[in-house]
């Protein structure tokens, strides 16, 4: 850290954010005898925080997002650029960047050709969701409007988007929701006993279940279904064998849009573009964010087949024949200023392919340090998107208490390792350690965030 603000500035900012700061995802009462953390800077791997501590992110920023490391000078510049030249305009009209990160995008998404600009993910699933409806409407009178969604997946934190939560303690308190969103049931085999699953082509079970919720709800009702690729916050869930296939295959069957919502998996967190690409599967809708920009700057995108878009202006004389939403700042230049840029590093970087070769090692250590310890029942994951699944007995499987996987992850804070874990999510099962480090990583960095686990593990369980 350079040390750019003197310490007194830096306690005055301490003291700023703990009168005034409402932050994200945490219990403020402690700030009442304790500084929150500041985070001043960050360079490729690492951020700093008001003492000068430096941390090793596992989990770029925290949720995610800084998929080429901090520090990029290039993309600051970019987006610089822009911003002096137009910084923004609604988006009922384009912009350079926009446009041409529209069509370097689609370039990477064969079979989807068009991009709607928005500024979270949230918001992104929002239109997906509205799209339907709108469709449900204009084709089926209004009947197939029904939307399902998996247990254990995440689609945002507005009041639509918690409406197709699959993770009950992130819904607690919000509801009621939203009428006809429908849930079907998590593919994570390795708790396939809870569910009552076959031992035999669980994947193919897993998917059926799916068509045992259309045929209840009435296939006619459904207009689409959402899912990740891999689950995130809901324990970083690996699709079984024959998953997706099926999946791909039941939708045809009952003409039901598949969106795939790749919030987090997308612009090369598995190691391919988008986390679907890693199973064969052509979406009708997908939703992207946090990776697009890596966190440069605000942009999140709904990107649909022109099939689907064509279904908005097919009648072109109805007045009310087009997608009547509008998102403020989807029209901000910023954002696809630095997501080509984003995307140039990813490419000439050959982080695609450091993604996948970075994440077999990982996974690779994750496996040995289970030789170890017997807490960890389960490895699983796809590219640098892993997570290790803590049990009390590797028999019964009986997920570890949440208060121990959270010191497991204080502990690694403490060593200067920022990992995550799954947290105030699922009843029972916050048992998971999630890892999402930067594309950028090197066996060094993943030989320290291992070597941190192993010694959390060791202190906690041993």
């Amino acid at each position: 850290m350079d040390g750019t603000l003197s310490q007194n500035d830096l306690s005055h900012v301490v003291e700023a954010d703990r009168a005034h700061v409402w932050h994200h995802l945490i219990q403020h009462k402690p700030f009442e005898t304790t500084d929150p953390r500041i985070i001043v800077e960050g360079k490729g791997m690492r951020v700093w925080d008001q003492k000068g501590k430096e941390h090793l992110d596992a989990v770029s920023g925290g949720v995610w997002t800084v998929n080429v490391g901090y520090g990029r000078e290039s993309i600051a510049k970019a987006v610089y650029d822009q911003l002096l030249k137009l910084n923004y305009f609604a988006g009922s009209a384009g912009s350079i960047p926009g446009a041409l990160f529209s069509e370097k995008l689609i370039s990477k998404m064969p079979g989807m050709t068009r991009v709607y600009y928005c500024n979270s993910g949230s918001e992104a699933n929002e239109k997906a969701f509205k799209m339907v409806r709108q469709i449900a409407h204009k084709r089926y009178g209004g009947k197939k409007h029904k939307i399902l969604y998996r247990d254990r997946d995440y689609h945002g934190t507005t009041i639509a988007c918690l409406s197709a939560g699959g993770q009950d303690e992130r819904n607690a308190q919000y509801g009621p929701f939203n009428p006809g969103f429908v849930r079907v049931p998590h593919c994570l085999e390795y708790r396939a006993a809870d569910q009552g699953a076959p031992t035999e082509n669980y994947g193919e079970w897993a998917a059926d279940q799916i068509e045992q919720v259309i045929l209840r709800e009435g296939p006619d009702t459904v207009g689409a279904l959402c899912l990740e690729p891999v689950t995130a916050g809901g324990g970083v869930i690996t699709p079984p064998q024959d998953y997706w296939d099926r999946v791909q295959e039941i939708c045809r069957k009952y003409d039901i849009l598949l969106h795939i919502d790749e919030v987090v998996c997308g612009v090369g967190r598995t190691g391919t573009w988008f986390g679907y690409q890693q199973y064969g599967v052509q979406p009708d809708m997908v939703t992207m964010a946090k990776g697009v920009a890596s966190g440069y700057a605000a942009i999140a995108c709904m990107v649909t087949t022109e099939d689907v878009f064509s279904m908005f202006k097919d009648n072109h004389e109805d007045p009310m024949n087009y997608f009547r939403d509008i998102s403020t700042f989807g029209g901000c230049t910023a954002g696809p200023a630095a997501a080509l840029e984003n995307m140039r590093i990813i490419e000439d970087e050959n982080l695609l392919e450091n993604t996948t070769q970075m994440g077999d090692y990982m996974l690779g250590e994750l496996h040995a340090l289970a030789d170890k310890h017997s807490v960890i029942g389960h490895v699983r994951g796809k590219g640098l998107f892993l997570g290790a699944e803590l049990v009390e007995d590797r028999e019964s499987r009986k997920p570890m208490a949440e208060k121990r996987v959270q010191k497991v992850v204080a502990d690694c804070m403490a060593q200067g390792i920022i990992i995550g874990a799954t947290n105030r999510s699922l009843p029972g099962y916050n048992n998971t350690l999630c890892f999402s480090p930067a594309l950028i990583a090197t066996k060094d960095d993943i030989d320290q965030i291992i070597a941190s686990v192993d010694e959390a593990l060791t202190r906690e369980f041993a």
